[in-house]
């Protein structure tokens, strides 16, 4: 089953945010962000918030645009209720789950929702995640009618004993002719890359990295597997079906992927992703690394508006309860006070190539700079311009470079 929500404050039924949320908000982008819990099958690494048919117990796929709308009608109200100046969505990104196994008009109509509600700055980002199964170009095509400017397509792997380790279902030879088909019609193109899976060699990631090029995405993600506790893949290792994760591989991975795609023109903007050119970054991922505003829509959804964080009931039942009583679905949220913000800068942008200004450390994290310069984790000229960039190295070491900067607000 898919993770735990976290722990927090009870959050109020009318959805109304503090005082404090108001501040500086006509100054951070707002973006939305719509959470389709729905896939096929559970693939063995999952653990995010998604639900088979058999797990529904009730809910049905057919309710969710009515529900989702439900939600974002509750949000205006909210926000108008706190004082939140009302602003034009900057991105919008559905994500899951699988939320083109939905019809295309469905997701076209809670576009619609949104652009109505809201409306949409010029140029807006509007991107969904889509499996290469689930899609065929006429589907694409009403995407792109519809308003839709990007797909991100889970390639994963181009090599077929890799996939089915992490029990996907597309064909590899498929990527290619979907990356085509939403080219056709005019979207963007990004494809996601998982590596380290059980198996996995440095030459099946190699061949897996040019396959992904050879497509000619315009943005391209990489993450290292994560075997969470609790799902199939975990189970599969502690019985020793498949080896532990080796570190020192996943780093060679990394290396080898950075390589790849730096040779390729592709530059990387945050630690697992990169992209062709400035345009074709994230520019929802960056607005949740940068501290944006958004509103997550659905089912386990996460939201955030000037440092309250919340997030929503996780099963489609519950939420579809709490949307037609018409009250939040949040299951909890928290409110971060300045030095939980302040610590969460610098985890987040240190992940970015534009690093953080040293400004945003305390004395004792501006005098640790030195030290992780010397061993080289920080790159020197970015800090003689008063930034903290990490390198190739730094990226690989993240978590130490965050705790020596963070050293003293952890005694």
């Amino acid at each position: 089953m898919p993770s735990v929500l976290p722990d927090g404050i009870p959050a109020p039924s009318d959805g109304v945010l503090p005082v404090s949320a108001r501040v500086g908000a006509h100054t951070r982008n707002f973006g939305v962000y719509v959470h389709i819990p729905f896939c096929r099958v559970r693939c063995g690494y999952c653990d995010f918030n998604t639900y088979t048919a058999e797990e529904l117990r009730g809910a049905a796929r057919s309710d969710f645009v009515s529900l989702a709308e439900g939600e974002l009608s509750f949000a205006q109200r909210a926000l108008a209720a706190s004082g939140i100046p009302e602003r034009s969505v900057n991105t919008v990104f559905f994500g899951g789950g699988t939320p083109t196994l939905l019809p295309a008009e469905d997701l076209v109509r809670i576009l619609d929702t949104i652009r109505d509600q809201w409306g949409m700055i010029p140029g807006a980002e509007i991107t969904t995640e889509a499996n290469p199964d689930s899609v065929d170009r006429d589907y694409l095509q009403q995407l792109y009618d519809g308003g839709f400017t990007r797909v991100s397509f889970g390639m994963q792997s181009a090599v077929p004993h890799v996939l089915a380790t992490l029990d996907r279902t597309h064909n590899p030879e498929r990527v290619p002719l979907v990356v085509q088909w939403a080219r056709e019609v005019g979207l963007g193109v990004s494809l996601d890359l998982i590596y380290g899976t059980p198996g996995e060699s440095l030459g099946d990631w190699h061949t897996s990295v040019l396959a992904a090029l050879a497509c000619q995405p315009d943005h391209i993600s990489a993450y290292a597997l994560i075997v969470e506790e609790g799902t199939k893949l975990a189970g599969q290792i502690r019985r020793g079906v498949y080896p532990e994760p080796d570190d020192d591989l996943h780093a060679d991975m990394y290396e080898l992927v950075d390589r790849l795609l730096g040779d390729a023109g592709f530059e990387w903007y945050e630690i697992s992703n990169w992209a062709q050119t400035l345009t074709d970054r994230s520019r929802h991922n960056l607005s949740y690394w940068t501290g944006e505003d958004w509103w997550g829509v659905g089912p386990g959804a996460h939201s955030h508006v000037g440092g309250v964080r919340w997030w929503n009931v996780k099963h489609p039942s519950p939420y579809a309860d709490r949307i037609n009583a018409g009250i939040s679905p949040a299951a909890a949220r928290e409110i971060l006070d300045e030095e939980t913000r302040r610590v969460e800068s610098v985890l987040l942008r240190l992940r970015l190539a534009e690093g953080l200004p040293t400004t945003q450390l305390t004395s004792e994290g501006r005098l640790a700079v030195a030290g992780l310069i010397a061993d080289g984790l920080l790159d020197p000229g970015s800090a003689l311009r008063g930034e903290v960039v990490p390198t190739l190295r730094g990226r690989l070491l993240a978590d130490t470079v965050v705790h020596r900067l963070l050293a003293e607000t952890a005694d």
